[in-house]
Formats: C-alpha cells, structure tokens, sequence
C-alpha cells in the first residue's frame, strides 16, 4: 500500500503546484517571461470525476523489451556517428509517392546529404511508397524510420486500401476486443509496408462539437471511453511490432481551430488539464505506449508566454510530459509545416527550439539544410549538449534497433495488394457497424418493422451522396417504394398511401467535411415527420443532428456515422430486425441525447448479411464460383445465372452472371425474375401443405381418397400421404396434357383456345393465347384414370404436387397462388415471388425461358415454362413459380428455422423434421416428404458432400436450392438454361450446380 500513498500524495500536490512547477529558463531560449493577459476558465470538474493514479514507472507495461544487445548496437553506431549524422537522425521528413521525380530526387538528396533519420509518407499509393522506401532505404547508411498517419488505416494517405471507420465510429462500440482488431490490422497492414510509427491514435476529447480539425478523428467527448478504445487500438498495433503515436499532447478536443492554419488555444485550468486531458496519456503510458506527439497548442495554465505553441514550449515537453508524467519513449512534434507552429518561428530557429523544449523528432521540417545546420551550430556554441543531444539520438537508435532496423531487410513488393487487403477486413468491418450503429429513439416499438404485410413503406433520401446499398438491402426484406418530388407539398401527397417513411440522411464519407442538414432539408425533415411515421437514419457524423431542434414527430432514429456500403447493409438490417442495436453515443447533442445514450432492438430471425469469413467460410475459395458459373455461361450452357450463399442466417455470396440472352445486352442482376420451375414445389405449395399437417388436417397415413372425394372411387384411393409425397405412390411421372389441345400442326385448337378472354376463357397461357377455364378437370380427370403403378419403387411425379395444389384450393377455398401469397410470400418478405408475374411486373424484370416452337409459338418470357403448368393458367402445385435467389433463401433458412422466420410461427419443429425424414431410404428412395434429399448413390442431386439431413429441390430450367441443417448452409443456383432451348440439358451434364456446391463445402473453415 506504501507505494500508492506515495503516488496519491505526489498527485495531490501536483495538482496544487503544477502551475507553477519547471519554469523555462531564459538562457535556454532567451525570451523574457511576459505577463499573461489571459483570464483562464474556471475548472467544471464533477466531485465525482475519476481521477487516476499513475503505476509506479518500474510496473508499466512494455511491448519492446530493452535488451543488452540494444544497448550495445546503440553505442557502437553512436560512438561512430559525425554531428552531420547525429543531427540529421532528428528529422522525419515529408515523402509523396504521388509525385514526380524531382520530389523523388530532393528526398534522396536529404537521404545523402543531410543524412536524414526518416520519413513520413503522405499521399499516394501501397506499391509506389513501398519501392521508394527501399529506394530510400538503399540511399542510407543508417535505416530510416518511415512513419505515416494512418488513423483509419494507410487510406487515410494512400489510395487502393482499407478505409476502417473513424474513431467516432469506433467510440460509440462497447466490445474492446473489436476495437483492438482494428488495431492489429492496421498493425499488420503497416509492417507489411515496412512502416514502423502509426502516428496514431488520437487521444484528444472532443468536448467542443465546433472542433474543426479533431471531430470524428476523436473516440468521442468521454475521457475514459476515449482512453479504453486508445488502448484497446495500441495494443492492437504494438503487438504486431509497430509503433503507435498518441496524440495532440497536451490535448487538442478542445479548441476551434486548426492548428494547420493558426494556434488554437486550450483554455482549461491546469486542475481541468490534469483530470481530463492528460488522463488518457497517464493510462497509455503505464499500457506500454512508446511514442507521443506533441500538438501546437496555446495552452496558458501550461505556459504563460502567450501564443507560444506547447511544441517548443520546455514546460510542455520536459517538465510535464518527461519530469512530472514520466514518459521516457519517442517525442514527436506535430509536423512543423502547419501555421499553428510555421508562422510564430523562422526554419532552423523553430527546429532548435523544438529540440531544446525536449522533443526528440522533428517531423515535417522545412528547411532541413538549413535546420541542420543550426542545430550544428548551437552544438558548437555549446547551447545544445552533448548530453542533450545523445539523448534524443541514442532513443532514437534504440528504437530503430527495436524495430528491427539493425538487420534491415527490404520490402517484397510481390503480393503485396493481396496481404495489405485481406478479407478480414470486411469481415470485421461489419462487426464494427454492427457494434457501432446506434438507435437513438424507438416509439411504439417502430423498429424492428416487424409486420411485413399490413406496413407500406417508403423511402425518401436527404443529402447529397450514394444511398445505393442502403436502399438495395432494404428490398431485399420487403417491398420498399423510392419517392421523390420537386416540392415537399407534393411528396407529402405522395407519402400519403404509406405507413411508414424511411428517411436516409447521406453525405460524403469524409472525416472533415460539413455534414450538417441544410436549411431545406431541415423543413423538408420536418414537415415529412409532421404528416407520418417516419424513422430518420443519419449516415453522417452525431454532430449532424445537433442542427435539429426538436425531435418529437421523429419516431424511429437511428445514428450511422458513416456512409459506406456495409454501414448501409447493417443498418438496414437493424431496421428490419436480422440485427439488434448494440452502439451508444460517443458524444452529446445538446440537450436532446447525452453521452452513452443509445438503446438496444429487437433480433428478429431475418436473413442478414455479412463477410463469410464471420460464418467459418473462406471468401477466397468462394470465389472461385465466379469461374463456375462463367464456364457454364461461355460454354452456352445457360444464358444467365444466379448464385446466393448463406450461413448461419446470414448471407454471404450473392452473385449474377450473364445476360437474358446470348445476343442480349440486358444484364441479369440480383433483382432479376426467374422461372424456378419445380422449385415451386417446395416455396409454394409444400409449406402449405405443411401447415396442414401441422393443424392435424392429414397424417402420415391420411389416404388420398380421404383428401380429394375425386379420388374416393379411383385406384388411386388408398395412396397414403406418405407415400404421395415420397414419390413412391406408383404414380406416373409425367403426362404432355397440353398436346391433346394441338392440331396435327402443333397449333392451338380453338376447341380449347382463345386470342381474347371471355368468361369461359380466361385463363392465359401465353401472349393474346387464353385456355378454356374447364380444362383443370381434364386434366384431374386423366390423372385419376392414369395407370397406377403395382410396384412400390420410387418414380419421381408431377402428379403428386398437382394433386396437391388442387387439395388445398380445395381446403382453404383460396386459390394456390393467393393461398402462398397470403401465408408465406408477404408476410415473409418474399416480395419478388409470384405466379403470374406479368400480372404485377414489368416483363423486363423477367428473364425469359425459352422459344417455343412446338406449343404456345412464342418467345415465352413471364409465363411458367412448365406446359402443364401453362394450361392451368399459370397457377400449379408443380409448377408456376416466379422469383429470385434471395427470396428463395428466405424460405429455405425459414425450413432451417423449422418453421419461424422474422419471429413468426408457421409451422411447429416437429413438422418439418417429419417432412425432412426419408422414409423409404430402406427401399432405395432418398426422398423425404416433398423435399428431395441426398443421393443414396450416383452423382445427383448433390455433390455428395452435404449431410443426411440436408433437403432441397431441384429444377427444370436450371434451378437449385438446397440447405444443410448441420452445417446451417443455404444454397441457392437459379439460371434460363432452357432458353432459347437446350434440349441437351449440358448444365446438368457438366455438375456445374454440384460443382458449385461442392465449392460451397470445401469454403468452411469451421
């Protein structure tokens, strides 16, 4: 306890005598001390303000040991070292790899002449920095330090890398872990460039909104979740054997200037500095930091010339951040370019003085000649030490002996791209978001929006940048309408029809640029809100809500920070409930939302999205489906193709390929409407099904005679379901009804067919081609007659889901295509699911299937392919389906989910599993009850590499889906194979969907 009472009373009374303590001398800088005008502001310290104690300076934390052998190498290249040199390893000095080469050649110069210790790399790009650094490195005799500001990772200099959010963003997520993740990326992104100082992190408390220059580059107003994140992010980069920086010392949050162009002035209390500002370097100093920067900076209580930058101010540098905090690393001055710094000292004077105050590097310098041989001359006129001198010098070798630098090796430059942009990356910048995303209100519970069928939602986009992913992944959870007007009298009217307003707030994803709403916006804001239920979404910096005066009509707000594609997936994500909130304000908003607000949501058990690698799969080798589904396009296997992957309800590949057409130009996308030919059997029909058996309407041994009186007196009578639904009640696979209404020329008779409907004739077939309504019971009249099989084996049949579509029309007394609709489709938030899609789409949504010469003559594009299908009117128990991958998925995870999707029950666990069960595997028939399962040998349906349990179906044009509840994986391939025709049927041929799903198996890492 000894120790700490020490501590404790050595704190008190530097909080009583700080002021005062370590006067410069005059004879250092020859000023005069003036009298000080300045009237400083009184301490706001809360009695309850936390106040910490440093460790003892022998218990802090070290991430480079001192070892022997340093300080050996340190002498031995100290003690062989000219005064050109040892002044010359002060200085860090500005390179572009973005320039031409006469920059190119003056830095080579300073390399060769001044003999320069490093450089800080500015703008330009990762393989450009990387060959002019061992380009430099081979001009110096000594190894150079190469520093960079990378406060969000190397893109905040250089172009072609990863962009991780800003510490605002950071600092409103709890989970440290994720934090120090960031930091052991950026890590290893630096060392892989052979940067050895991040000047990084930020460790300013942003307590003034108005901060030009800090803002969104600090972890938010709070000093303890400030210094918990630097911490979190140090020990992130520290442990990959890169250096971090913290900075503005003494603290720069609390200004109104940019000390880029003039000094800002802190004007807190030595006693306010002590609690707030320096709070954070006293805790990374016992956490191992190494390095600090020290900011330009008019700090009074620190030091009472007036306008005299803390960076050479000895008070400052020695007497606080050496003497009194006990930080013995690297001192960095903040670059002495700015006009905080540049327009108070002339180059050389301001580099001595900058020496002479304590710091060690002189970062950004703009006369090195001419600094250098001032420092020379002081040393020779005995102003500046020996002593002085080799103590900045000999840290310095030290630390290069630390990093490394003794036995410098260059940078490989081959793969370099690849390592510095690893698909880690995405994935943990969506942990990020979804950690960081915060809700601010939730009346009435608005968000999650649960009910997908009775909420018409709009959306309506404020600012000025790109809202594409935003509002893409908003329509992949329900239909969403785009509204837009010239005045916000009309989009009110517009709005009108909706029950919910979606407002997006987007601007430019640049740290210093002026989010703020404009005065139109801020009426059009509020008068939107006046007339409906609106949630506003902020992908700006918190600041920005800070102009909204009242928020009382806003029901539903949501902070973002970001504008950014995965910060606008993750936060339509939460607004539909595949996500929880987690993030909390890192700032206040006037009086309106204080600090550590931020409310926690609903999950809803929605397909979410997110990077495989957060799934147990490995991007890389998922994408070498690319190259699948090119070979089956380039080989005119199928015109266009779909891809959906997910994992653990998330989806994690979601791809298109290809055209319409072989000769069309019209792209197929993510959006695109496809024929899923007998995959409507298990989206549309089966799941109905289910639910009647899950309502105890049928059993396993209900007979179909029992289901459907047609078939009381018919051979058929006794099939049990079962049986119906394991193809293995002897029924006949297929029966070509449509030819029985063909002349001998394959024409349409007009026994049967109409060019215009009319009451008897309104069932369309295809383009200005209408079938007789009666022609159902034809076609349940030839299934009932049609031979019943004796065998018992398994004989795949259109008949069964035939039957069964006609069973539930029959029990429900709604048709199969508004039945589907109403219980499954909508309420699901399957919206680009239909039969009959031209009844709501337009054609050019829909790829086409085929050109049909042999029945309906006609490019058929937005009718079922399916013939049986057709003269049903395009609503069939087999057949008739339109949609896309994603809505596939949402009804394949909603099986994996045994019946719940987005927290809505359809039908119990036991249900599905009795439907996910092979009954007659022992017979040699793999199906389960309307589900296709894995092959019992051969080399389909699967791939041979998905569970028993796993279930799925396949289809006539081209489609796939399958899903394995043991390894939680959805699979969804959807393609036109059959158009214009592909009689050959080469996709399945050539396994390209096993194949695909064979890539799927092999992606799991865990």
């Amino acid at each position: 306890m000894k120790p700490f009472f020490l501590r404790a009373g050595l704190y008190l009374s530097l909080l009583f005598l700080g002021v005062n303590c370590g006067t410069i001398k005059d004879k250092l800088f020859k000023h005069k001390q003036q009298s000080s005008s300045i009237v400083l502001q009184k301490p706001e310290i809360s009695d309850f303000e936390e106040v910490y104690i440093p460790q003892l300076k022998s218990e802090r934390k070290n991430f480079f040991k001192d070892s022997e052998i340093e300080t050996r190498w340190v002498d031995s290249i100290y003690n062989k070292m000219s005064l050109e040199e040892k002044v010359g390893q002060l200085f860090m000095v500005a390179a572009y790899s973005n320039r031409d080469t006469v920059h190119t050649n003056s830095i080579e110069k300073l390399i060769r002449n001044q003999k320069i210790g490093g450089v800080i790399f500015f703008q330009g790009g990762p393989l450009r920095q990387a060959n002019l650094t061992n380009r430099y490195q081979s001009k110096s005799k000594i190894p150079m330090f190469i520093g960079i500001d990378a406060e969000w990772g190397l893109s905040m200099r250089l172009d072609s890398t990863y962009r991780y959010p800003w510490n605002m963003t950071l600092g409103a997520i709890k989970d440290l872990k994720l934090i120090e993740k960031v930091g052991e990326l950026m890590g290893k992104e630096s060392k892989r460039m052979g940067v050895h100082f991040n000047f990084a992190p930020v460790l300013d408390i942003n307590t003034n909104p108005k901060n030009p220059i800090i803002g969104n580059r600090s972890f938010g107003e709070n000093k303890v979740n400030v210094t918990e994140k630097a911490i979190a992010l140090m020990n992130g980069v520290q442990k990959q054997g890169v250096f971090s920086t913290g900075k503005h010392f003494p603290g720069h949050g609390d200004t109104a200037t940019d000390s880029h162009l003039g000094l800002p002035m802190v004007t807190s209390s030595r006693e306010h500095l002590d609690v707030v500002e320096l709070y954070p370097y006293k805790r990374m100093f016992d956490q191992g930091l190494v390095s600090v920067m020290v900011g330009h900076l008019d700090v009074p209580s620190l030091e009472f010339r007036q306008n005299f930058p803390s960076s050479i101010s000895y008070n400052v540098v020695t007497n606080l951040l050496q003497k009194e905090l006990e930080f013995d690393g690297l001192i960095f001055t903040d670059a002495l370019n700015m006009k905080g710094i540049s327009k108070y000292r002339k180059p050389g004077e301001l580099e001595l003085d900058a020496l002479l105050a304590g710091n060690d590097i002189l970062l950004f310098p703009e006369n090195v000649p001419l600094a250098v041989a001032t420092i020379s001359k002081a040393y020779q006129d005995n102003v500046l030490s020996e002593e002085r001198l080799s103590v900045s010098v000999k840290k310095i070798l030290k630390y290069k002996y630390k990093a490394g630098l003794n036995k410098y090796k260059p940078i490989i430059v081959s793969n370099l791209m690849n390592d510095i942009n690893p698909p880690e990356n995405d994935a943990l910048q969506y942990q990020l978001y979804e950690n960081a995303i915060t809700v601010l209100k939730n009346e009435a519970e608005i968000l999650p929006i649960k009910d997908l069928v009775n909420n018409k939602i709009a959306y309506v986009k404020l600012g000025d940048d790109d809202n594409s992913a935003f509002v893409s992944t908003l329509k992949k959870y329900t239909e969403v309408t785009e509204v837009t007007a010239p005045t916000i009298d009309s989009l009110n009217v517009k709005l009108k029809e909706f029950t919910t307003v979606i407002v997006g707030y987007h601007k430019l994803d640049k740290p210093w640029k002026n989010n703020d709403f404009t005065a139109t916006e801020l009426i059009w804001l509020q008068e939107i809100a006046r007339s409906n239920k609106v949630i506003l979404d902020v992908f700006a910096k918190p600041y920005t809500l800070a102009t909204l005066v009242n928020f009382n009509e806003i029901e539903g707000l949501i902070v973002s920070y970001q504008n950014n594609p995965i910060a606008q997936k993750v936060s339509a994500e939460i607004i539909f409930g595949a996500l929880d909130a987690k993030g909390k304000l890192p700032v206040s908003l006037n009086d309106n939302f204080k600090v550590n607000d931020g409310l926690s949501t609903e999950k809803l058990n929605r397909l979410g999205f997110t990077a495989p690698e957060n799934v147990g799969m490995s991007s890389e080798k998922l994408n070498k489906i690319d190259g699948l589904a090119q070979k089956a396009i380039e080989e005119k296997m199928t015109p266009g193709v779909q891809v959906l992957v997910a994992r653990k309800g998330k989806v994690i590949y979601q791809k298109a390929f290809g055209t319409y057409a072989y000769d069309s130009e019209q792209k197929v996308t993510n959006e695109t409407i496809f024929d899923v030919a007998s995959v409507s059997k298990i989206i549309g029909t089966l799941p109905n099904v289910m639910q009647q058996y899950d309502q105890q309407k049928v059993t396993l041994e209900t007979t179909l005679g029992a289901m459907l009186p047609i078939f009381a007196t018919s051979d058929k009578r006794d099939i049990r379901f079962k049986e119906l639904l394991s193809h293995y009640a002897g029924l006949v696979s297929w029966v070509p009804f449509y030819k029985a209404t063909l002349d001998a020329k394959e024409k349409p008779l007009a026994k049967y067919y109409k060019r215009i409907p009319d009451a008897q004739f309104s069932r369309k077939v295809a383009d200005s081609l209408y079938i007789r309504n009666d022609y159902h019971d034809t076609i349940m009249k030839i299934i009932i007659d049609s031979k019943l099989s004796v065998k018992k084996e398994y004989k795949y049949s259109d008949f069964t889901f035939i039957i069964l579509g006609n069973y539930l029309e029959k029990i429900t007394g709604k048709t199969l295509d508004v039945l589907a609709s109403e219980q499954f489709f909508k309420p699901i938030g399957a919206t680009n699911t239909f039969y009959n899609p031209l009844q709501k789409i337009d054609k050019n949504r829909i790829a086409p299937t085929e050109i049909d010469s042999y029945f309906r003559h006609q490019k058929i594009q937005g009718y079922v392919h399916d013939m049986a299908a057709a003269i049903e009117g395009g609503v069939a128990g087999h057949a008739g389906v339109f949609s896309n991958a994603m809505d596939i998925a949402k009804i394949m995870q909603m099986y994996l989910q045994k019946g719940n999707y987005g927290n809505q029950h359809y039908f119990s666990a036991k249900t599905f599993d009795d439907f996910n069960t092979c009954y007659f595997c022992s017979e040699g028939n793999r199906r389960g009850l309307g589900f296709d399962k894995p092959q019992l040998s051969g080399d389909s349906p699967t791939c041979g590499c998905v569970s028993k349990s796993s279930f799925g179906h396949t289809g006539f044009t081209g489609i796939m889906t399958w899903a394995d509840p043991v390894t939680e994986i959805v699979y969804v391939f959807i393609s036109n194979r059959t158009y214009p025709t592909n009689p050959l049927n080469t996709l399945s041929k050539e396994h390209i969907r096993e194949d695909i799903q064979k890539v799927i198996s092999e992606a799991i890492i865990n």
